[in-house]
């Protein structure tokens, strides 16, 4: 199989560890005015970006990150080009912080760690096992799978959602996004890792919220536009759930007067899920194995569909 040497530009910060993947992977670093692909650093840089690629004839952007709708609504994902995301490679990691979020809602940690001095637990106490409970986990890629992997080695009885509806393995159930008001009414924990799209926008708005169990939890790892933060204070102030663990939230940073931070079962973390201490390795591996592909004329991962922003 014929190959040439992929010319690409790592911007904007051309990062030591990225720049040796490029030379990893076959090619050979260039500047965005000769390059065939700009490998794309900055999660936060969607204006950058786009000012960059007006000189830049590269027929591939890698970006940094598996949720790129910032740069979608900005309009930078034209069809003009091939886009890949990070998606998949930050399943584990996210997955993990999910299962860390259920088990510290199952075990109300969120509780005890406030205590100066000893509390025992009286009886009739909301604590539980993970063991033995319905969990639906909405969104099967990279975090999705990995999760569901992880919980059902704890015996957690597994339901799923996705867009297409096809099985996922460990699954006992999977349905299409639009049945999941079927399967909600089921889960002692709900979790989101769903990609956001104007589809997935207040997935959870105050209906779906409603078909939740009083003492079930939702979970979120993706991002905080799928629920309608405000239904979501509203139905946890009336304890029509059980609580509400976020990685992420809408708006974000969560302003530090905002009512989510006075409610007791809301378990709230800055969005640490995948740090990048966490992410830099596999975002590294990663490119190095599209430029690999890209110069061999071979399917890319993580490839970006214009038409669907992700």
């Amino acid at each position: 199989m014929s190959e040439f040497q992929p010319r690409a530009a790592v911007l904007p910060v051309a990062e030591e560890g990225m720049q040796r993947a490029v030379l990893d992977g076959g090619g050979v670093l260039a500047d965005a005015a000769s390059a065939d692909v700009v490998v794309w650093t900055d999660p936060h840089g969607p204006e950058t970006l786009q000012a960059a690629l007006r000189e830049s004839p590269a027929r591939w952007v890698q970006l940094p990150l598996a949720g790129i709708e910032r740069f979608v609504a900005l309009g930078v994902i034209d069809p003009a080009r091939v886009w890949t995301s990070a998606k998949g490679i930050y399943g584990y990691a996210c997955a993990e912080h999910a299962l860390a979020l259920m088990l510290a809602a199952a075990r109300r940690v969120h509780t005890h760690v406030l205590h100066r001095t000893w509390e025992a637990a009286p009886l009739g106490s909301p604590h539980r096992l993970l063991k033995g409970s319905t969990a639906l986990v909405v969104g099967t890629g990279g975090i999705g799978a990995a999760l569901i992997s992880l919980l059902t080695r704890l015996d957690v009885r597994v339901l799923a959602a996705n867009r297409s509806g096809a099985p996922v393995d460990g699954a006992e159930v999977t349905v299409t996004t639009d049945r999941l008001p079927e399967l909600v009414p089921e889960a002692d924990f709900i979790v989101l890792a769903a990609a956001l799209t104007p589809k997935t926008r207040h997935l959870f708005d105050r209906t779906m919220l409603e078909r939740m169990r009083r003492s079930a939890w939702l979970v979120n790892v993706a991002r905080g536009g799928l629920i309608d933060t405000a239904a979501l204070v509203e139905v946890l102030r009336e304890r029509l759930i059980g609580g509400a663990a976020l990685d992420v939230t809408d708006p974000e940073p969560l302003p530090a007067a905002h009512p989510l931070w006075s409610i007791e079962d809301a378990i709230i973390t800055p969005h640490v899920s995948n740090t990048l201490d966490m992410s830099l390795p596999e975002l590294r591996s990663l490119v190095r194995r599209n430029i690999r592909h890209f110069a061999r004329g071979e399917a890319l991962e993580g490839l970006v569909d214009p038409a669907l922003g992700y």
